[in-house]
């Protein structure tokens, strides 16, 4: 699932790229784009074309000149630049749009098109577009090699905000401008016996957006699956896409991640074993967040585990879902290279009645902060079978929090510790839990309030020394409690604050790894 150390790398790189953007899609000749006679384009077109293609016998992309491009590493492709001059204008210059060069890392090409009044006119590559180096390996290449993807700029900017590039991920900057997590169309058999298999874009339509930036359609295949997917990007503070997603399966698939989400989690505040780097705290998102069919929030803090770790939420019709950076403060990374407090969240939002199904996160072990190392996704309860056609729309919000926030309490931090009574002998294989609340109903609370009850159960082990209170600085509420558990095997924890029947807070969710008892 993870995504190679090089290509993480290369997308970071990439996406920091500054071009300036100077010309007009109608002026493309001028600047030096060339396209091909145009041909009918509409969505529903491209969806009877991928049914089509699902209903053929997959054929494998080789990749051509493939012993060129594996010379074309990491140094190499960021010495190739695309020229400022030949930047594509699209929407009346909102959204300028420059192409990367293939290389080691996306050896295959993808089709762009560009579309006005319902006809597309494809984009011709020409090595000219760009600035190669004389002693590249690039100028080996056919002259027709074709593009590997493409990035959106603020208009005259240097500063690019939505980037295509490898397999079918995709990634915005956030409304603060710094590059983080990626979604991509699906995941297909993450964390199963069998290999993973990624699907990739194809093909890209672009095309000025009536209320937004532009419509991108994507055309989608792997050897299981072929689809298309329409995203309608709004920017204005949080970046938007609303995405239509069609797919049509050649053969059964056991795990079939819809509306797929990959982030990044070494260590936070809640081990302080794991912080075995000089910043206080390294991640893209530090939970995953919940919105039921049945109105339930749910927080689930992440994990570096040392196995990989399925953890399953089952929840019919959801409401919505994602991975979330919620701590904010820089103070709390110390990295003003990368600036983790700066990365977006991204929020899941279904559109009509999904049905029952699940909400997967996945944690695989990483022992550094350049592996994409956790997945989240919908999963429905009907499995794929050969043949079957599955049509998903939702929205995409790449925000600093959610959207709806609902009115209950948030939590803040997680921590864990030695169990325990401090100044008495502290008890062996025993695990103090320290979850802060804040916000919301949490905030309104009197400090002195009698009536709040924190609410803890386990799948296993034994709670004690259970009490919650107001912490005295802010108007956060602290539940700490102590979790004895035999065994490695994971302990799933939850907690809630009530009053009466007043829910408070959110659903804490929390799987507990038990550290061995020291001998």
């Amino acid at each position: 699932m993870t995504i190679d150390l090089n290509r993480r790398d290369l997308m970071m790189g990439l996406a920091a790229l500054g071009l300036a953007s100077q010309t007009r899609l109608a002026l493309a000749q001028e600047s030096g784009l060339a396209f091909d006679a145009p041909k009918p384009f509409s969505f529903d077109q491209m969806v009877e074309q991928a049914r089509q293609l699902a209903a053929q016998p997959y054929v494998p992309e080789v990749p051509r000149a493939a012993d060129t491009l594996e010379r074309i590493d990491f140094d190499q492709h960021w010495r190739i630049k695309f020229k400022p001059e030949n930047t594509l204008q699209l929407n009346d210059g909102k959204a300028p749009i420059r192409f990367f060069h293939l290389g080691r890392y996306f050896k295959l090409p993808v089709g762009i098109h560009v579309v006005e009044n319902g006809q597309a006119r494809t984009l011709r590559y020409d090595p000219k577009l760009f600035s190669i180096p004389d002693d590249s390996p690039a100028k080996e290449l056919p002259s027709d090699i074709g593009f590997a993807g493409f990035r959106v700029l603020e208009p005259n900017s240097d500063a690019d905000w939505l980037a295509f590039l490898g397999a079918a991920y995709f990634r915005t900057s956030g409304e603060d401008n710094q590059f983080g997590m990626s979604a991509r169309a699906l995941a297909i058999d993450v964390a199963t016996p069998t290999p993973e298999e990624f699907p990739r874009f194809t093909d890209f339509y672009l095309e000025p957006s009536v209320d937004g930036r532009l419509v991108i359609t994507c055309a989608l295949n792997s050897p299981r699956v072929a689809g298309v997917l329409r995203m309608d990007v709004k920017k204005g503070g949080p970046i938007v896409m609303d995405i239509q997603a069609r797919y049509f399966a050649r053969e059964d698939i056991g795990r079939f991640g819809i509306a797929a989400l990959t982030s990044m989690y070494w260590y936070s505040e809640t081990d302080k074993l794991r912080r075995v780097d000089w910043r206080p705290e390294v991640h893209d998102s530090d939970g995953l967040a919940l919105w039921t069919g049945t109105g339930e929030r749910i927080w689930r803090p992440l994990n570096n585990p040392n196995n990989v770790m399925t953890s399953t939420f089952t929840s019919d019709a959801p409401k919505g879902f994602g991975l979330l950076q919620r701590d904010r403060s820089f103070e709390n990374y110390e990295d003003d290279g990368v600036f983790y407090e700066r990365r977006a969240s991204v929020w899941v939002e279904p559109k009509g009645d999904w049905g029952p199904g699940a909400v997967q996160l996945v944690e695989i072990p990483t022992d550094d902060e350049i592996h994409d190392n956790i997945a989240a996704y919908w999963l429905s309860a009907k499995p794929v079978k050969k043949g079957d056609a599955v049509s998903v729309d939702y929205v995409l919000h790449w925000a600093n929090g959610e959207p709806y926030p609902g009115d209950v309490g948030k939590v803040v931090s997680t921590r864990l510790g030695r169990g325990g009574v401090a100044g008495q002998a502290r008890p062996a294989g025993v695990t103090k839990v320290v979850v802060d609340f804040d916000g919301g109903l949490v905030a309104g609370l009197d400090r002195f309030e009698k009536g709040v009850k924190p609410v803890v159960s386990a799948s296993r082990g034994t709670l004690s020394n259970i009490d919650a209170y107001s912490v005295k600085v802010g108007t956060a509420w602290r539940v700490t409690f102590d979790v004895a558990a035999e065994g490695a095997e994971p302990v799933e924890l939850r907690l809630f604050l009530r009053e009466g029947d007043k829910i408070l807070t959110e659903t804490w969710a929390y799987q507990f790894l038990p550290v061995p008892a020291r001998s």
